[in-house]
């Protein structure tokens, strides 16, 4: 038995998990959900990883798993305190010396259509949280659900500071943890193409491959905890990347 904890993405909550934890329960595992201090504009990289750690009781036994926004950080908590696996869900990726911003500025790692679709909607507040009106949220991460399932989500996002994404990451580019990272493959947010190459790249990670929305915890919540559990299990490991697809 494995403690999976589940670290949520930008302008999400512990909450987009609820349909994962009792997936996980059910096979036999502990699992509990981080709440990340996101909203908050104060809270920088160090207060991220504090939420993370009062989650974590023994990071030996722990599968650390990180949603989107939260592969800039996740990987930072387990080079600290090196965990039985990292699992990077469609996430975006920390490279050394270098913010999130910059690596915007540099490189290509959204989706096309999150450019060209969805960008353009985004919405900033009076302390310069970035959001999102909720039919716009409902396509870009929700596509594949259910219509009032993907509304209902959408009603629930809440504001994003932009600090942890400014600030040049703390992570310093060593991989002590075993590392997958799973590509949802109709992912509007993140490119699969650079995910795939710069997780390969920077982590050495084992690919598995989701064809989900940037959202399987919520489309898909069975799916994703028997992804989960059979791989760290063992069941799929040795296999080559382009096999472990569901």
């Amino acid at each position: 038995m494995s403690t999976f904890v589940l670290v949520h993405g930008a302008w999400h909550g512990a909450w987009c998990w609820d349909r994962v934890l009792p997936e996980l329960r059910v096979r036999g595992h502990q699992a509990v959900a981080v709440e990340l201090p996101s909203d908050d504009p104060a809270a920088d990289s160090e207060a991220y990883l504090r939420a993370i750690d009062d989650c974590v009781d023994d990071p030996a036994s722990t599968v650390l798993v990180a949603h989107s926004m939260a592969g800039l950080i996740a990987p930072v908590y387990a080079e600290r305190h090196p965990v039985r696996e990292l699992v990077l869900l469609s996430c975006l990726l920390p490279l050394p010396g270098a913010s999130w911003r910059e690596q915007l500025s540099t490189s290509r790692p959204m989706a096309k259509e999150f450019y060209s679709e969805f960008m353009p909607h985004q919405l900033k507040d009076d302390q310069g949280r970035s959001f999102w009106p909720p039919d716009v949220a409902a396509d870009l991460f929700y596509h594949d659900c259910a219509p009032e399932e993907a509304a209902e989500a959408a009603s629930r996002l809440r504001p994003q500071a932009a600090t942890v994404l400014s600030e040049q990451t703390p992570w310093r580019g060593e991989v002590p943890s075993p590392t997958r990272y799973i590509v949802c493959e109709a992912d509007r947010a993140v490119s699969g193409d650079w995910a795939g190459q710069a997780a390969r790249t920077r982590f050495g990670a084992h690919i598995a491959r989701l064809h989900t929305s940037h959202s399987p915890f919520w489309s898909r919540p069975a799916t994703l905890a028997e992804l989960l559990t059979a791989e760290h299990e063992g069941r799929a490991y040795g296999r080559p990347p382009q096999e472990l697809t569901q």
